[in-house]
């Protein structure tokens, strides 16, 4: 189980959204995240260090679940994939991603035409985004009624304080956001702040 994409989003409630933008600090976040009880990491592609962050939490952080998130194109799962990326998290669906690339997809949708186009291409795990902005928790809960097979990850605009709403769901298996990573706290090298952060949300 733990080698399928449920079971890595079933290993803790939340999942760090990472945009890492000093190689440097790759390595002590993730094992500061780690520390605190979350293991899969979503290393985002939104800065030009992002392939080699994941290169390195891959080979250095033990316990680690690199993921690469902010997939556009196949050649990013690929090349995400060689540098031992787990599974891949994109923030829409296009004809392009559904074909096969060597690790599983987490694609984003936000309205019932796009969920059901990821079901036709066989998907029941999707990343709800941007979850706040298109309509939260009660968006989840208009979706389950008629859709009830699927489960989210809902990402975009999460906080501690919103995360158990959503986690409450029938039909979320985890969330996303990247409270537990504050800029200051990273910029700071503050790592046992940011373990203090991930326990917290650990515990959701």
């Amino acid at each position: 189980m733990a080698d399928t994409l449920e079971g890595l989003l079933r290993l803790a409630p939340m999942i760090p959204v990472l945009k890492i933008d000093r190689i440097e600090d790759a390595v002590p976040l993730a094992r500061a995240l780690v520390a605190g009880g979350l293991p899969v990491l979503e290393i985002t592609l939104r800065t030009p260090v992002g392939l080699e962050a994941i290169r390195r939490i891959a080979g250095e952080v033990e316990g680690a679940v690199p993921a690469v998130g902010t997939v556009l194109h196949p050649r990013d799962i690929a090349a995400a994939h060689a540098a031992g990326a787990r599974f891949a998290v994109s923030p829409g669906l296009t004809d392009a991603l559904m074909e096969p690339a060597g690790i599983p997809l987490l694609p984003g949708a936000a309205t019932a035409s796009e969920v059901m186009r990821a079901m036709n291409a066989g998907l029941t795990l999707l990343k709800l985004f941007p979850a706040v902005p298109a309509g939260g928790v009660a968006l989840l809960q208009a979706l389950y009624g008629p859709l009830p097979q699927v489960r989210f990850c809902p990402t975009g605009g999460l906080t501690a304080a919103s995360a158990p709403g959503f986690l409450a769901q029938p039909n979320v298996i985890c969330v996303g956001g990247g409270w537990v990573a504050p800029g200051d706290a990273v910029a700071k090298r503050d790592w046992a702040r940011v373990t203090a952060l991930a326990a917290e949300a650990a515990a959701l």
